[in-house]
């Protein structure tokens, strides 16, 4: 290598250094910092200049610090979870750093900071004990019946309402199968509230939110000291907190496979070991899981545990798409304009029946989820007291496309035209004469539109 890529090799490393989202941190073996990147900076709030040359351990407590702990083992690890402070969760990976001719020289640390999502994981099972402690207080659930979020009369809903409700009188393990947004929790929920359980904890984990890192430490906890970084009395993982009630494990086809043997050993067993402790601790739970996917074709493919996916598939409960219960799709949304209008202190618009028809006649790949949603857009959306199928078109496109796509342009052209008609004549209270002069058509015209439509006000 010649001199000028050697002089440069430097700008290099710290170029590469830097452009990395995570805190980098390289000690020498008399555990002093060499280089601190601007994310460690940012993450723990001390600047490059306080702490560069100066040994970790007057920042941090000893026993927090892992690089210590890769000079004194000189063994890497990778993707660790740890915390460094009592308000700082990271993934660490680490390595010891040898020259060439194998002496110890220094360790490198990268962080991961996933402290926000620590938090809002805490913040979520927090929220969803509290609902759940409100609604046994108040005895909601007997006041306005189980299942009673679940909007709907179809036959399809209904069937699947009154399965639930039969479930629920067992302690058997339920498979809730389903695309997204079809209303998985809430019949998890219901499920619960409907049991004998229904005093007792409803502990969910959406198992596509969790690190592989922290798998084990959220869901089976920990003793104190088990780790460096561990709360120093311990903490109980969500399956001893669902001791009782029901824990439900949402997306659990995004459960690793190492984590899918160790929670098949807690359905069998129905007790639990806490990471770094030796005594086994014993739990009474019912296992409502869910998924998305197709689990039985994730067994076949291997990413999945045939003996899991048996103990699991006690009963399945597969949740109708909206496309299979379109009859429900009129009360859904105005179930979601009252609540939307209230939130946000709007007069309840009326919806004009062509603007109802689009709704009918979208596919919603989103289900109920995206139905509600769009219903939201709407009501911010709109200043008027009615809604239009013109409205709908002007705001959401993707909707108006598709129906167009699939009825064709003259059935979508004769909908905004009975929509155009009967909001005149709205608006001219009735008078043809005014409402024909305001559309620029003759009023025999307006007579046989009003007649071909069967436009009544």
């Amino acid at each position: 290598m010649d001199n000028i890529s050697i002089k440069n090799s430097h700008y290099y490393l710290k170029t590469l250094i830097e452009t990395s989202s995570d805190a980098i941190t390289i000690i020498n073996s008399s555990e002093e910092v060499e280089f601190w990147s601007s994310q460690s900076e940012e993450i723990y709030g001390i600047s490059h200049k306080d702490i560069k040359k100066k040994k970790i351990s007057n920042f941090f407590k000893k026993e927090d610090i892992k690089l210590l702990e890769i000079l004194e083992t000189k063994k890497p690890i990778f993707n660790v979870y740890h915390q460094p402070r009592p308000d700082k969760h990271v993934l660490i990976s680490s390595s010891p750093i040898f020259d060439d001719r194998g002496n110890l020289i220094g360790a490198i640390a990268i962080d991961q900071d996933i402290t926000n999502i620590v938090k809002l994981n805490e913040k979520l099972t927090l929220k969803t004990t509290q609902l759940q402690q409100i609604k046994q207080q108040y005895n909601l659930y007997e006041q306005i019946g189980p299942l009673s979020e679940i909007k709907g009369h179809s036959a399809a809903i209904q069937y699947t309402k009154d399965l639930a409700l039969k479930v629920a009188r067992t302690d058997a393990t339920v498979l809730i199968q389903g695309e997204s947004g079809v209303g998985k929790e809430l019949f998890a929920q219901g499920i619960h509230e409907s049991s004998i359980r229904k005093n007792q904890p409803f502990i969910p984990i959406n198992c596509g939110a969790i690190p592989d890192a922290l798998f084990e430490s959220e869901f089976f906890g920990y003793e104190k000291g088990s780790f460096t970084g561990a709360h120093k009395d311990g903490k109980a993982g969500k399956v001893e907190m669902a001791d009782g009630g029901t824990l439900f494990l949402d997306e659990m086809g995004m459960l690793p496979l190492d984590m899918q043997v160790k929670l098949l050993r807690v359905l069998q067993e129905r007790e639990v070991y806490r990471i770094g402790g030796n005594n086994s601790i014993k739990v009474d739970i019912r296992i409502i899981a869910a998924n998305n996917n197709n689990l039985e074709d994730m067994v076949k493919k291997g990413t999945f545990r045939e003996d899991l996916y048996y103990r699991l598939n006690v009963v399945t409960l597969k949740i109708p798409p909206l496309r299979e219960r379109v009859e429900d799709i009129p009360l859904l949304v105005k179930t979601f304009v009252q609540e939307f209008s209230s939130r946000y202190q709007k007069e309840i618009p009326t919806l004009f029946e062509s603007a109802m028809e689009m709704f009918l006649n979208y596919a919603w790949p989103g289900n109920i989820r995206e139905l509600r949603n769009v219903v939201e857009r709407m009501i911010i959306f709109n200043d008027q007291p009615t809604i239009t199928a013109e409205d709908i078109m002007n705001i959401f496109p993707i909707v108006v496309n598709e129906i167009i796509d699939n009825e064709g342009l003259a059935e979508e052209k004769a909908l905004l035209e009975k929509d155009r008609i009967k909001k005149v004549l709205i608006e001219t209270h009735g008078n043809k004469s005014a409402a024909a002069k305001k559309l620029g058509i003759s009023r025999v015209s307006l007579y046989n539109k009003i007649k071909q439509y069967e436009i009544t006000f």
